[in-house]
């Protein structure tokens, strides 16, 4: 085995495991022979930033449909990237360097370190953007001060900003080449030994092309009346792209400007609009982390610091496992731990109740999801736990307390959804599906439900549990 083939360049693919819209892999390839890398970094990360679960099993599968539309040239490494790099750039005489930034602070730190190492050894690194719009450091007030409200950052920011780049094509591969030190994808040892991601297999598919086609799928059957249609869980007016965004196997300027090429004479102005804002609030994630790198772990306004919070495992185990009793609540956890993913209106609904009706730090709830989720972001999944909290940016008042009744009625009328998920209320009058505890005797006979045995009692009262959320907030709010 040769190993000592000599190569112009390197492209590290990170989040960005994608062919077209790549700038880092069309820079590389046009200087010449390219290795084309992944390195599973389990070094640099620490248990709060190491890949969870799901993502574990989503990743293995991204990179296996990676490779083959290589044709097998996809470079595989675990271990310290700045040790590997340095030592495929010796063994094959690599000049440049090129990848495109994430913006994770542990990886920002990381990668400037390896740059500097690299570049003091005599290499040419070049780095890109390629999972934002926008950079974090485009994006600010006129004073220069980042925004720390949604609306005025969306609309006089990233609106009146220089559009984004437009999408690049995928390069001529002829120039990918392969490390004959690369390990197989079999051996990061990517898929967890608790199999119970095998329910994903048959719902998810995996890689750029499903990607591609799922956003076609969306405009087609979903963007029509997506800013109503997106709050009802059994509508198809959800794009479920988030996964395939994570890791890049689709880019945000492609989504973008596939929504900006759209006629608006047959898709209303409303949608897409609403559907380019969701995007935006992603761009927001990001710009929150950013500036703020502890938003994983501490609360953006201080104030809760001095929250009493309560440490019940009892209650948040039947959070986690769909066993609270509100068949809303349960049907969302149920859901997540069956299918890596949950419904955008669910997961405000379910931090919701882990927050101020269970009175639960919201740490807990972000590292369930950190490890549950397919499109576990840490942007995304910390500021927008810190919104439902209360204790982030633009966040949802304190007081503003989803009931879960309430919200099974109006977003799941009919039921589809809940009994899907709990199915043990399938035969349950949708007058007294998301509040069996209230329905006569008889109903509940009638639809072979037993509070207690085949479906817990509420562990909390709705009203008395709000109440002291309620409670515990004003000694806080009085003492800021």
């Amino acid at each position: 085995m040769n190993i000592n083939n000599n190569y112009s360049s390197i492209c590290w693919l990170r989040h960005d495991l994608r062919l077209s819209d790549n700038p880092a892999l069309l820079n590389a390839i046009e200087q010449g022979d390219t290795l084309i890398v992944y390195i599973y970094d389990n070094i640099n990360s620490d248990e709060s930033t190491m890949m969870g679960q799901a993502s574990k099993w989503w990743l293995h599968h991204s990179l296996t449909s990676l490779d083959l539309s290589l044709n097998n040239r996809l470079s595989i490494f675990i271990g310290d990237p700045q040790t590997i790099l340095a030592k495929l750039c010796k063994t094959h005489k690599v000049k440049n360097i090129y990848w495109n930034r994430c913006y994770e602070p542990w990886i920002i730190k990381r990668d400037k370190n390896i740059k500097k190492s690299l570049q003091e050894n005599g290499v040419n690194v070049e780095t890109t953007n390629a999972s934002l719009l926008w950079e974090p450091w485009e994006i600010h007030k006129e004073d220069q001060t980042p925004y720390l409200v949604f609306t005025p950052f969306f609309k006089r920011g990233c609106l009146n900003a220089l559009p984004p780049r437009t999408p690049l094509k995928a390069p001529n591969l002829n120039n990918a080449k392969k490390s004959d030190l690369s390990l197989t994808i079999n051996e990061l040892n990517l898929l967890p030994k608790l199999t119970w991601y095998e329910s994903f297999e048959n719902i998810w598919d995996i890689g750029e092309k499903a990607a591609q086609e799922k956003l076609q799928d969306f405009i087609f059957d979903g963007i029509i009346n997506y800013k109503e249609g997106r709050n009802f869980p059994s509508n198809k007016n959800c794009s479920r792209l988030s996964p395939h965004l994570h890791f890049g196997e689709i880019s945000p300027n492609q989504i973008w400007y596939a929504i900006e090429d759209l006629d608006e004479t047959e898709y209303p102005e409303k949608d897409l609009y609403h559907f380019k804002s969701e995007i935006g609030w992603r761009e927001f994630s990001y710009n929150l982390l950013f500036y703020n790198q502890e938003l994983p772990k501490q609360n953006l306004y201080k104030k809760f610091d001095n929250f009493p919070w309560k440490k019940d495992v009892s209650h948040l185990s039947s959070w986690q496992k769909g066993l609270t009793g509100y068949p809303i609540v349960d049907a969302g956890m149920r859901e997540l731990w069956q299918t890596g993913y949950m419904h955008n209106r669910l997961r405000m609904v379910v931090g919701s109740f882990l927050v101020k009706n269970l009175l639960i730090h919201w740490n807990y709830g972000e590292r369930w999801f950190w490890d549950c989720l397919l499109d576990a972001d840490m942007a995304s999944n910390s500021a927008s736990w810190q919104w439902v909290a209360g204790s982030g940016a633009d966040a949802a008042p304190y007081f503003r307390i989803f009931n879960p009744i309430m919200q099974g009625q109006k977003f799941d009328p009919e039921g589809v959804y809940t009994k899907k998920y709990v199915p043990e209320l399938k035969n349950m009058p949708t007058k007294y599906l998301f509040n069996p505890w209230e329905a006569p005797p008889e109903i509940l006979s009638d639809a072979g439900v037993n509070l207690g045995t085949n479906y817990p009692k509420p562990i909390v009262d709705m009203q008395e549990s709000r109440d002291i959320a309620l409670q515990a907030f004003d000694k806080i709010r009085i003492k800021s």
